[in-house]
């Protein structure tokens, strides 16, 4: 939502940021940005500019922000943390598990404060820009969206397996089914975020109800003795209770944060929420709260039903767990309903942080352009055929992995975020505030920087072709998009205004 109250009233030439000017004959003029050292180059934009990159307000209340929450989620439930039993066994999955909730936890709360000071649809970017300058924005910007374009290829990978297994439509062939999801979807967002969240959250309804189904079905099945019944290795540290000892516990970190994965893309809504300074810190943390306990209940459940040995090499973890009933089954078909959710939000969730990251210059302009239901057409676009593309290397651990490298990085620099704006903007309007403040957040970046590096431990290669991807769309913003930023977009002004503001007091 743009700090401007009137479009007739936005600047109609550059404006005067806090930037050091350099060369005023330059267009655009080059500029420096508090403790930046680099140069960024802004210009303004006609309105016609931002009316054509306009997003449907009021589209969404609480209650559909909570449901985009755990849909965005509610996929890794159903299967993918289970190999993290292959790495710690129960007990270090458990305790990565319960470290990883806190982390989450505690990065929603801080996230919560900051989208209800600036809510904006850029997200967890819009947080960087405004505490860590264009460069340190942009980093958290590329971090979300590489997280947020890979995690859907991953996904149809997995939503392929399942239609085959299932026998849907006599398909064999799976990137069939990559390419109808990616184009179905596409064309469902394309008709308006209203439509979309709705669908979104009917879906993930039935996927809740798959998992209540597992539940009832699982307790029956429970045995204590299946949690620990990996046998310890010689490991430092090694038990019954932690068969890899100390170490496994922090291998199976990445696979812990299959739990959460991707729930801070609530914010990425602000723009076409109702009361986003309310309803955004009241959806991301009901469905923070809803995600705690359904992976505490498969995570016990299916373990105790089937055991950690078992279920660590398990590629649908919840079906086997049932074994061979008709209860079974109902979950498998509802495990695709899962898989369709998080695959669908998330590619909600991508073509928001495209939207934000062009309609600010930092990505092609042409990028945010909307349609007529005020939907982002290439944004949905562009990153679906990369996706698509991804997805036919039929690397679906991987392709995760990569999602969770980016989604670590960005969570650090996310929490720097929170912890420099309560110290450098103590006075800044806050709808709601975290819960003990930057101690909150200072654990979250601790873990969250932990996990950046355990996901060199379990997954070097794709840790590196994330990097490499991280690096490349860093050269871009460096060599070319950093000299064509656009100054009133409303990320940028909410910079602006700060920055104003500290220069008149």
């Amino acid at each position: 939502m743009a700090p401007w109250p009137d479009p007739e009233h936005r600047p109609t030439k550059r404006l005067p940021m806090t930037l050091e000017e350099s060369a005023p004959s330059q267009a655009g003029k080059s500029a420096d940005h508090g403790a930046e050292s680099r140069s960024v180059e802004f210009h303004a934009e006609g309105a016609d500019y931002l009316e054509k990159r306009t997003l449907r307000k009021g589209s969404a209340g609480w209650v559909l922000l909570a449901g985009l929450g755990v849909s965005y989620v509610i996929s890794g439930d159903y299967a993918g943390w289970n190999n993290g039993l292959a790495e710690g066994g129960f007990g270090g999955l458990l305790i990565a598990a319960v470290v990883i909730a806190a982390m989450y936890l505690a990065m929603v709360l801080g996230m919560a404060e900051m989208s209800s000071a600036l809510p904006a649809a850029g997200g967890g970017y819009t947080f960087a820009r405004r505490a860590l300058g264009p460069w340190g924005g942009f980093a958290t910007g590329t971090a979300i969206l590489i997280e947020y374009a890979i995690a859907p290829a991953a996904i149809a990978t997995f939503i392929g397996s399942y239609v085959e297994s299932l026998n849907l439509l006599g398909i064999t062939d799976g990137w069939w089914v990559y390419l109808a999801v990616y184009a179905i979807f596409i064309g469902i967002h394309l008709t308006g975020a209203g439509e979309a969240l709705k669908a979104m959250f009917v879906i993930t309804a039935i996927a809740l109800v798959g998992l209540v189904i597992f539940a009832v079905s699982a307790i029956g099945l429970f045995d204590v003795g299946n949690l620990t019944d990996i046998a310890p290795t010689d490991a430092v540290g090694a038990s019954s209770f932690l068969p890899y000892g100390l170490l496994g516990i922090w291998a199976a970190v990445p696979f812990a944060i299959w739990f959460f994965l991707a729930v801070e893309g609530v914010p990425l809504a602000a723009e076409e929420a109702r009361e986003p300074e309310r309803n955004v810190p009241k959806g991301i943390i009901i469905s923070m709260l809803v995600l705690v306990v359904t992976g505490a209940a498969v995570l016990f459940l299916a373990t105790g039903a089937l055991g950690a040995d078992a279920l660590s090499v398990s590629g649908n973890p919840l079906v086997e767990a049932l074994g061979d009933t008709t209860t079974a089954k109902v979950v498998n078909y509802i495990g695709l309903a899962g898989l369709v959710a998080s695959f669908f939000s998330i590619m909600y969730a991508y073509s928001r942080q495209t939207f934000a990251l062009s309609r600010a210059g930092y990505l092609p302009t042409s990028l945010s352009v909307t349609n007529s239901r005020k939907a982002p057409t290439l944004a949905l676009i562009v990153p679906g055929v990369i996706g698509f593309a991804l997805s036919l290397t039929g690397e679906g651990a991987m392709l995760l992995n990569m999602a969770v490298f980016g989604a670590a990085v960005s969570y650090v620099l996310m929490m720097v975020s929170h912890i420099v704006l309560r110290k450098r903007e103590p006075d800044m309007p806050r709808p709601y505030r975290t819960p003990g403040g930057i101690a909150t957040t200072s654990f979250a970046l601790v873990v969250a920087a932990v996990a950046v590096v355990a996901t060199f431990l379990v997954d070097p290669m794709a840790a590196l072709w994330t990097a490499i991807a991280f690096g490349a769309f860093m050269a871009y913003f460096g060599l070319y998009s950093r000299h064509h930023l656009v100054a009133n977009s409303p990320d940028e002004e909410f910079a602006v205004l700060a920055k104003a503001e500290e220069e008149l007091e």
